[in-house]
C-alpha cells in the first residue's frame, strides 16, 4: 500500500509539473483584455477593484509582483498566479479521481496489483489532463483573473472532503472539516463560485455518517443549500451589515465617535464565539465544537476582506465604490450597483412602468456633523399581480434585450410572452446556449472563437468548402466528441458501480453548472462569452472522463484476461482524449508574444496631447489604460475618465482629485449636485423662453446648481428631478483661450460660440458632468473622446472635434462640411507612423481572438481615414506611405482583412495603385461570396448580422470600383450582391 501511495503522490506531482509547463509556455506576457488589466493594477498597488473585490487574490498577486523590478514584467508575474494555482487545481483533481477510482477498483482496502495501479493512476492522469486542456479552464489559467484561483479552492475542498471520508473513523478526523471551513473562508476573498461545492460536501458527510433514506437525502440537500445561504447572507454580508447596525445606533443614537459601534460589535462577537467554543469543548459536545471551530475558521479566512476598507481609506487612484466605511463596504459586498435579477417570482419585460415605493434609507458618513445622514431611499418597484409570474426568465427592460426577446419568441409589438415562451427561452437560450453549448465546446469541439459560435457535431467533422474566416480561425477545434463520449462512459460506469459517489459528483456537476444558470437568469445579449463561469462543472465532468478509463479496462479485460495489458491499453485509449484536446487547442490558447491589449492602450494615450482629459467607454477601453498608467507609469499626465463610472458619485469625487501628473478635472458641480439619487437622469422638458435661441451651457450649469425652477420638475411619486429646457445649447468662446488650444493653421475657423443640439430625450449624470467640464475647462486642458465611443457619447459635438489618432479632440473651431469632425493630418501622421505600438501584429504565429481583432479593425479605419485625407490634400506620396505602413504592420496573414479594408480600394485607385486595389478587391470580394454561400448553406436566419456585414463589404467594393471606372470587376460581384439583397430585403 505504501508503494501505491508513493506512486500516487509522485504521479500527481508529475501531472502538476506538466500542467505548469504547459501554462507557462502559453501564458500571456502582459495584461489581457477584460478584467485582467484592472486586477493587475489593483494587485500591484493594493487598490480596490470592482465589487465584490478579490482581496486574497490581490494580496497573492502583490506578493508575486515583488519578484521582478522590471515594470513591464509585473503583469507576467501576476499572470503566473493563475499558472501555479491552475496547475495545483490539476494536482488535486488527479488525487480526487484516484481516490474515487480506488474505491471502484478495490473491493476492500487491499494492496492494488500492478494492473490495478495502472488503471487507478491512469484514470487520474487522463481526467486531470483532459481538464488541463479544456477550453474554458486553459483560457483562465494563462491570465490574471480570479477564476483560476477559484477553481483551485474548489478542487482543494472537494479533495479534502474525500480525504475526510477516508479517515472519518480515525481520531482527529474533524480537523479536515475545519480545514475545509478555512479554505472556504479564504476562497471568499477570491470568488464565490467555490461555495457551490458545499452541497456535494454535505452529501459526502451524510453518506458516511448516516443510513441513507429519502427523507435524509432531501434534508441533506436542504442543509447544503442552507449552508450556502448562511455563508453568503449570514457571514459575507450579514456580519458587516450587523456591524453597520451597531455603528448606526452608537453614532446616530448615542452620539459616540465613528467606529465605536464596530468595536463594540467585534468585542461581543468574538466573546460569544470564544465562549461557545470553550463551552462545547468543556462539555464534550463534539458536533457543536466542530461547527463553531469551522465557523471561526471561515471567518478567519474571510478576514482578508479587511484590506478593502483599509486601502480605500488611503484613497488610491483605483477605488471603486469607495468602500471606506462600514456602510459603503456593505453596499460593495452586496454588489448593489449591478441591480437585482428576479429568481423565483418577478415581472416579464412587458410589465410596463411600475409604481415606486420608498424603501429603506441610504446613509453616508458626514464627518462635519459627526453622524451618518440619510441621502436617499431605496426604491421598491410594485407591479400589478397580473404581470408577476413564477420563474421569470424574460424580464429585462433594456431596449436591446427586449428586441432580442421578441426575436427569439417571434412576438408581435406589444405581445406578452406566454409561459411556454418563457420556458422555451430558458431551455433554448439560458440552458443550451449559455451552458450546454459551453460544455460541448470543451469536450466535443468548437466552431470558432466568434461570439455565439456553436459546437462541432458529427455533421461538421469533415465539412468541406469552409469560408476563409473559419479556415484560418485557430479556435476551430474538433475533438470528434472523444472526451465527451469517454466522460459519458465514465458517468454510467460510476453510477453502476458506486452510485453514492456518483451522486456526489453529479451534485457537484449540477450546482456548478445548471444551478448557476438558474441563479444568474442571464439576459439575451452578453458582451462576451461566459463559459469561464462554469469551470467547476467541467471539472466534475473531467472526473468522469478519468473514470471512463476504468470502464475501458473492464471491457478490454473481458477479452484479453490479462489485467496489466488491459489496464495499459485502456490508458493508451483514454489518453487520446487529452491528446486531441492538446493538439487542437494549443494554437488558440498560446498567448505568448501577444502584446496588443497593452499596445492599444498606449496608442490611445499617445493620441492625446499632454495633460489631456480622455473619455472612454467599456472595460476593454479602460482597464488596459489603468494597467499601463498604474503599473508601467505610462502617460500618467492623461486623466482617463470612464463614462460608465462617471454615473456614480464616488467616481466623480475621485476625478476631482490630483493623481500622479494629472491635476483634478474641471468639475464645478458640488457633491450635493451629483450624490446618488440626485441628477441620476435629466429629462427634456421644453421651456418657451429657450425654445428658439437655446440655452447657454454655463448658464444651464448654474441653474442646475441653484435647483432653479426653470430646470426642475416633479415626478408622479413627488420627487424633484432636473430637466434640460432646450435641446439647443451654446457655449461662448473666449478668443484668447481658444487661440492657445487651436493649431495655428486652424485659427481662422475659431467660432465665437459653439452651438449644438442634443437629440436624446434623457441625459445621464455622466452627460451632465461632461457638459460641466466642457463649460468649466475654458480650453485650458485638451479634451478627447476615444474612437471606440458610440455617437451618443459625443453629445452631438463631433463636428467640433479633430481626429489625431485613436481619439477625437474637442476644439472651439468648425470646418466647413466637417459634420463628423476633421483630421489633423500632421499630428495623426506622426502618431500612427512614429508614436504607436504594433508589436507582433505582423506575426502570423500569434493568436488573436475576436476581441483582439476589434482593435486592429479600429486601427485600420484610422489609417484609411488618414490616407484618404492626405490624398484629398494632394499629398499622394505620404498617403501611399501610410497605406503601405498599415498593411506592413497588420498584414492579412496575421490580421485577416475585415470590414475596414474595402474603403482602401478607391484611395489606392486614385493613387494609381491598381494592382494592389484589384488584389484587395478579389480577396475581400471572393471571401464575401464564400461567406454568404456558407450562411445560406447552413440555413442561417436572415436576421443574422453576418449576412449584412458581407453585403456591406460587397456594396463598398462595388461602389468604389464603379466610381473609378472598374466596371467589369464590379459586375463580377454585383450579381451576387443583388441576389442576396433581394433575398434579405433591402
Amino acid at each position: 500500500m505504501l508503494e501505491y501511495q508513493k506512486l500516487n503522490n509522485i504521479t500527481g506531482w508529475i501531472v502538476f509539473l506538466f500542467a505548469a509547463i504547459v501554462y507557462t509556455l502559453t501564458v500571456e506576457p502582459t495584461a489581457s483584455f477584460w478584467d485582467a488589466g484592472e486586477f493587475i493594477a489593483a494587485a500591484y498597488k493594493l487598490q480596490v477593484p470592482h465589487p465584490p473585490g478579490a482581496p486574497l487574490y490581490l494580496l497573492i498577486g502583490r506578493f508575486f509582483s515583488l519578484f521582478t523590478s522590471d515594470l513591464e514584467k509585473v503583469a507576467l508575474y501576476i499572470n503566473m498566479v493563475s499558472v501555479i494555482t491552475s496547475a495545483a487545481t490539476i494536482l488535486f483533481l488527479f488525487w480526487t479521481i484516484t481516490m474515487l477510482a480506488k474505491k471502484l477498483v478495490l473491493t476492500n482496502n487491499e494492496t492494488p496489483s500492478l494492473g490495478q495501479q495502472i488503471a487507478i493512476l491512469g484514470s487520474g492522469a487522463v481526467g486531470a489532463l483532459a481538464f488541463t486542456f479544456s477550453d474554458s479552464f486553459w483560457f483562465s489559467a494563462v491570465e490574471a483573473e480570479v477564476y483560476a484561483m477559484s477553481s483551485f479552492f474548489t478542487a482543494l475542498v472537494f479533495w479534502a472532503i474525500l480525504k475526510w471520508e477516508s479517515r472519518a473513523d480515525e481520531p482527529g478526523s474533524d480537523r479536515w472539516l475545519i480545514f475545509i471551513g478555512y479554505a472556504v473562508g479564504l476562497s471568499i476573498g477570491v470568488h464565490l463560485l467555490n461555495l457551490l461545492a458545499i452541497p456535494a460536501i454535505a452529501f459526502v458527510y451524510y453518506f458516511k455518517k448516516y443510513k441513507v433514506s429519502k427523507q435524509g437525502v432531501v434534508l441533506t440537500f436542504v442543509v447544503g443549500a442552507v449552508i450556502i445561504g448562511v455563508i453568503m447572507s449570514g457571514i459575507i454580508v450579514g456580519l458587516p451589515s450587523l456591524a453597520g447596525s451597531f455603528e448606526l445606533f452608537f453614532v446616530n443614537t448615542l452620539g459616540t465617535p465613528f467606529g465605536t459601534g464596530i468595536i463594540i460589535f467585534s468585542i461581543i462577537f468574538i466573546a460569544l464565539l470564544t465562549y461557545g467554543i470553550i463551552y462545547s469543548n468543556k462539555h464534550e459536545k463534539r458536533v457543536l465544537n466542530t461547527v463553531l471551530l469551522t465557523f471561526t475558521f471561515i471567518v478567519i479566512g474571510y478576514a482578508s476582506y479587511g484590506i478593502i476598507p483599509i486601502r480605500s481609506n488611503y484613497n488610491p487612484p483605483i477605488d471603486e465604490n469607495n468602500p471606506e466605511n462600514i456602510l459603503s463596504f456593505v453596499s460593495y459586498l452586496k454588489r448593489e450597483q449591478y441591480g437585482d435579477r428576479p429568481l423565483i417570482k418577478g415581472p416579464l419585460f412587458t410589465a410596463g412602468y411600475p409604481d415606486v415605493k420608498r424603501g429603506a434609507p441610504l446613509y453616508r458618513k458626514d464627518s462635519e456633523k459627526g453622524r451618518y445622514v440619510i441621502y436617499d431611499y431605496r426604491r421598491e418597484y410594485i407591479y400589478d399581480k397580473e404581470h408577476m409570474v413564477l420563474f421569470p426568465r424574460m424580464y429585462s427592460t433594456q431596449s436591446h434585450h427586449v428586441e432580442a426577446y421578441k426575436e427569439r419568441a417571434n412576438l408581435a409589438p406589444g405581445q406578452r410572452p406566454t409561459t411556454a415562451d418563457n420556458i422555451s427561452y430558458f431551455l433554448n437560450y439560458q440552458l443550451y446556449h449559455m451552458y450546454l453549448r459551453y460544455l460541448l465546446w470543451n469536450f466535443a469541439g468548437r466552431e470558432s472563437d466568434i461570439q455565439d459560435a456553436d459546437w462541432l457535431g458529427p455533421t461538421d467533422w469533415f465539412e468541406k468548402d469552409l469560408p476563409h474566416y473559419l479556415e484560418v480561425n485557430k479556435a476551430r477545434n474538433n475533438f470528434f466528441m472523444i472526451p465527451l463520449i469517454l466522460g459519458l462512459i465514465g458517468l454510467v460506469f460510476h453510477y453502476t458501480r458506486h452510485n453514492k459517489d456518483a451522486n456526489v459528483v453529479m451534485l457537484f456537476f449540477f450546482f456548478t453548472g445548471i444551478a448557476i444558470i438558474i441563479y444568474l437568469n442571464q439576459p439575451p445579449v452578453e458582451p462576451r462569452e461566459r463559459d469561464y463561469t462554469f469551470a467547476g462543472s467541467f471539472y466534475a465532468f473531467s472526473i468522469w472522463i478519468g473514470l471512463g478509463v476504468l470502464a475501458l479496462r473492464e471491457w478490454i479485460g473481458k477479452l484479453l484476461k490479462a489485467p496489466v495489458i488491459a489496464s495499459s491499453l485502456a490508458l493508451v485509449i483514454g489518453l487520446t482524449a487529452p491528446g486531441i484536446m492538446m493538439a487542437e487547442g494549443w494554437d488558440d490558447h498560446d498567448r505568448s508574444n501577444r502584446w496588443h491589449s497593452v499596445d492599444s492602450a498606449k496608442n490611445l494615450l499617445n493620441s492625446c496631447a499632454p495633460n489631456a482629459i480622455l473619455f472612454t467607454g467599456g472595460d476593454n477601453d479602460t482597464f488596459p489604460l489603468w494597467y499601463v498608467q498604474e503599473v508601467e507609469g505610462f502617460r500618467t499626465d492623461v486623466r482617463v475618465c470612464n463614462l460608465s463610472l462617471l454615473n456614480t458619485d464616488w467616481y466623480i469625487n475621485q476625478m476631482k482629485r490630483d493623481v500622479y501628473e494629472s491635476e483634478a478635472l474641471p468639475i464645478s458641480l458640488e457633491f450635493e449636485d451629483y450624490i446618488q439619487g440626485t441628477n441620476d437622469a435629466l429629462y427634456f422638458q421644453e421651456v418657451d423662453r429657450f425654445k428658439d435661441r437655446g440655452i447657454s451651457l454655463p448658464g444651464y450649469i448654474n441653474l442646475v446648481k441653484q435647483r432653479n425652477s426653470l430646470v426642475m420638475a416633479q415626478t408622479r411619486s413627488g420627487d424633484a428631478v432636473t430637466t434640460f429646457p432646450s435641446r439647443k445649447f451654446f457655449l461662448p468662446v473666449s478668443k484668447d483661450a481658444a487661440a492657445q488650444a487651436v493649431p495655428e493653421d486652424l485659427r481662422d475657423f475659431i467660432v465665437d460660440r459653439m452651438t449644438w443640439s442634443i437629440n436624446q430625450s434623457t441625459l445621464e449624470k455622466k452627460d451632465l458632468i461632461m457638459l460641466d467640464m466642457i463649460s468649466t475647462n475654458n480650453w485650458e486642458r485638451p479634451i478627447y473622446f476615444s474612437t471606440t465611443l458610440s455617437q451618443a457619447n459625443f453629445l452631438n459635438l463631433k463636428e467640433y472635434t479633430q481626429l489625431e489618432g485613436m481619439a477625437h479632440r474637442l476644439l472651439p473651431a468648425k470646418l466647413p462640411g466637417a459634420s463628423q469632425g476633421w483630421i489633423n493630418t500632421e499630428i495623426m501622421h506622426d502618431n500612427l507612423m512614429n508614436n504607436f505600438h504594433y508589436r507582433e501584429l505582423d506575426n502570423p504565429d500569434v493568436y488573436y481572438d475576436e476581441n483582439h481583432l476589434r482593435f486592429p479593425l479600429n486601427l485600420r479605419t484610422q489609417f484609411q481615414r488618414l490616407a484618404g485625407q492626405l490624398e484629398l490634400e494632394d499629398n499622394k506620396e505620404q498617403a501611399l506611405e501610410v497605406i503601405n505602413h498599415c498593411f506592413a504592420v497588420m498584414p492579412d496573414t496575421s490580421i485577416p482583412y475585415d470590414v475596414s479594408i474595402p474603403p482602401f480600394v478607391p484611395i489606392l485607385l486614385k493613387l494609381g495603385e491598381r494592382d494592389k486595389a484589384i488584389e484587395i478587391t478579389e480577396t475581400m470580394g471572393d471571401r464575401a461570396v464564400e461567406n454568404l454561400a456558407y450562411l445560406e448553406r447552413k440555413n442561417t436566419p436572415y436576421t443574422n448580422r453576418d449576412y449584412y456585414l458581407n453585403l456591406h463589404v460587397l456594396n463598398t467594393l462595388i461602389t468604389g470600383l464603379r466610381n473609378h471606372g472598374e466596371t467589369d470587376l464590379a459586375a463580377r460581384y454585383d450579381e451576387t450582391f443583388r441576389r442576396y439583397e433581394r433575398m434579405l430585403g433591402r
